[in-house]
């Protein structure tokens, strides 16, 4: 049995000096039948668009022949025939490193060409075997790939980077070779050690800023991190409408006094129903951080209380566009993606009272009901952002 633990996935990237897009791909997916977890980066050869394309090609190839449970030696054929081969270089115009994580914990790793991931155990680097795998087939004879098997603990992390990080510098005058693996790993070390819990997101955009540095702020070439980190569950709760029958009240309020994690409350009788059963006051604002919504309010025990349906639909919104360049506000709505991001196991309380006012036909097609725009959110946080989602219906 794997330990109960998190699986926080994250990337930072950083394009080539005057390139709009990034020629390294980053994709992860969660297999929720299997309780797995795959997660790909592939650096195409060169910058820009064509790059950008091999390695999304690579990539999702990658994730779905992994998904399959191939061998790793034909998954690495597959995709290195299918891809071109460099005229001139005589290399294959993609490298890889394929992450692939069951629900027992057991971690497979298999790169090609990229530099070799770097975990670590807590602070301590940690070295599981890895095995050599040279290919026989007549286009790949004597390519060699790299595979690693391990169970994870809790506390673990996994870096990947593309080259971009470790030759950051070269030529410059501290890291005249690149900043290289044991720079990196040092970095890694150093940062680990005064900020343990520091999330996967944080931890890879710290990497990519510091070969950005390096590179006297002027990329020069694509630039990834990212970061898989095995750790405690982060809890939320969010409670919105009223339950279908009074009687069960007190069953939110139990809910919401109960749980251990943090808790927001959308929608003004909802957060009355919490007030009341549990003898908490509600203390309103008049500060509005978001022209187009109500401000928030404040209770003891409750880290956040929203308006209800507005709300929740311009959350619904923010997630779908949210990216790693988004400035999250102090507006309601983008609160509650702050938390939501923040957290990994995800509880909805949804009340099936109907609210009256959100069938009146003259409203804007927006304020659907409740349920469906809970619907939309559940779903984006699963597919996109890989959190582990439950919704119970009072």
């Amino acid at each position: 049995m794997a330990e109960n633990f998190y699986i926080d996935v994250d990337i930072r990237q950083k394009n080539h000096e005057n390139e709009r897009i990034c020629g390294d791909v980053f994709l992860s997916r969660k297999i929720k039948e299997e309780n797995r977890v795959i997660a790909v980066l592939s650096d195409g050869l060169g910058s820009g668009v064509k790059a950008n394309i091999l390695a999304t090609l690579t990539a999702t190839m990658a994730v779905n022949f992994t998904q399959e449970h191939k061998e790793a030696n034909k998954i690495a054929e597959i995709i290195m025939n299918t891809l071109p081969v460099c005229s001139e270089r005589k290399i294959s115009y993609s490298t890889f490193t394929i992450v692939d994580i069951s629900a027992d914990g057991k971690v497979n790793i298999l790169e090609y060409d990229n530099p070799s991931c770097i975990i670590f155990r807590g602070n301590q680097l940690f070295h599981p075997p890895w095995n050599d795998i040279i290919l026989e087939s007549k286009k790949n004879a004597g390519k060699e790939i790299r595979t690693s098997t391990f169970y994870a603990q809790k506390e673990d992390r996994i870096i990947i980077c593309s080259d971009g990080i470790t030759q950051s510098g070269l030529g410059n005058g501290k890291y005249l070779l690149g900043w290289g693996v044991d720079n990196l790993t040092g970095f890694l070390k150093e940062t680990i050690t005064s900020q343990p819990e520091i999330s996967a997101g944080k931890l890879a955009a710290s990497v990519v800023n510091k070969a950005y540095i390096n590179d006297d702020y002027s990329s020069k070439d694509d630039s990834s991190c990212s970061v898989i980190y095995f750790r405690k569950p982060r809890k939320l709760l969010l409670c919105t409408g009223p339950p279908f029958k009074k009687e069960k009240d007190f069953e939110l309020a139990k809910i919401v006094n109960d749980f251990d994690g943090k808790i927001i409350l959308s929608g003004a009788t909802t957060s009355d129903i919490i007030s009341r059963e549990l003898n908490r006051k509600i203390t309103d604002s008049f500060k509005f951080d978001d022209p187009d919504l109500p401000p928030i309010s404040f209770m003891d025990g409750v880290d956040l209380i929203t308006e209800g349906i507005l709300t929740l639909a311009k959350v619904s919104e923010i997630l779908k566009t949210y990216s790693n360049d988004y400035l999250l506000s102090k507006g309601p709505a983008d609160r509650i993606v702050k938390l939501l991001l923040e957290s990994d196991k995800i509880k909805f309380v949804i009340g099936t009272r109907i609210n009256v006012a959100h069938q009146d036909p003259n409203l804007p097609v927006e304020l659907e009901i409740r349920r469906t725009v809970v619907k939309r959110i559940v779903e984006t946080l699963e597919k996109k952002y890989l959190k582990e989602v439950e919704i119970e219906y009072l």
